[in-house]
């Protein structure tokens, strides 16, 4: 599992880049690139990285359900992730 403080970290981005996603779009529409300059860095989405949801790890996520391959793993064989089912042929 990540530290706290580092999932924390992430989820303070994610609300800094929502916050100025439209003056984000006004300034690059302008061109004013000095007016971007000004803006916080972490306010750019580049800035931002996927991490699960439950543990927070960085790698191995899935975007279509938001969380890792391992945690999904587990989910999935305890039937927990609906219309998910364990392949055998």
């Amino acid at each position: 599992m990540a530290k706290e403080s580092i999932k924390a970290r992430e989820r303070k981005r994610e609300a800094l880049v929502a916050k100025y996603a439209t003056k984000r779009a006004a300034l690059k529409e302008a061109g004013d690139y000095l007016g971007l300059d000004k803006l916080p860095r972490n306010a750019s989405p580049v800035r931002l990285h996927n991490r699960c949801k439950l543990t927070g790890r960085p790698r191995g996520y899935m975007r279509k359900f938001g969380i890792s391959r391992v945690t999904f793993r587990e989910m999935a064989s305890a039937g927990k992730i609906p219309g998910v089912t364990k392949s055998s042929w």
